[in-house]
C-alpha cells in the first residue's frame, strides 16, 4: 500500500472517534512515519510522545508548548497485516491505543481493552 492510501487510513481512523472524545484531545499532532526510531522496537506500530492529559498542570501549560505528537509507523503496520480489512483494523486500534496514552490510559489498561 503505498503512502497516500495509508494516510488515508489513518485519517479514517481519526474521523471514526466519537466527537465527544475527539473535542478533548489538545494539542496534539498525529503523523505517519515509514519505520520507527532507531531506539524503538522495529516492530512498533505507534508512538505516543507527549504529556498526558492527567500529567499536566496550569504551570506546565503557559501557552507556548509544542503539541503532542502520535506517530503511526507505516512498515511495521503494513509487515504485520495479511490484509487490507486486517491493516485498516490494526490502524485504527494502533490511533485509538495512542490517543489513550494522551489521556493518561497505561498499557495495562488498553490490553485490558482489547487496545494493546
Amino acid at each position: 500500500m503505498d503512502r497516500d492510501a495509508f494516510e488515508a487510513l489513518v485519517d479514517r481512523a481519526l474521523d471514526a472517534i466519537p466527537d465527544e472524545l475527539a473535542s478533548l484531545v489538545r494539542n496534539v499532532v498525529v503523523l505517519v512515519e515509514d519505520e520507527p526510531p532507531a531506539d524503538e522496537p522495529a516492530d512498533l506500530l505507534g508512538l505516543y510522545d507527549g504529556i498526558a492529559l492527567t500529567e499536566r498542570n496550569d504551570v506546565m501549560m503557559g501557552g507556548l508548548e509544542l503539541p503532542d505528537r502520535i506517530f503511526v509507523f507505516r512498515n511495521p503496520l503494513l509487515d504485520y497485516c495479511d490484509d487490507e480489512d486486517q491493516l485498516t483494523e490494526e490502524v485504527r486500534i494502533t490511533v485509538v491505543h495512542e490517543i489513550a496514552h494522551h489521556f493518561g490510559i497505561d498499557d495495562a489498561r488498553l490490553h485490558d481493552l482489547g487496545y494493546a
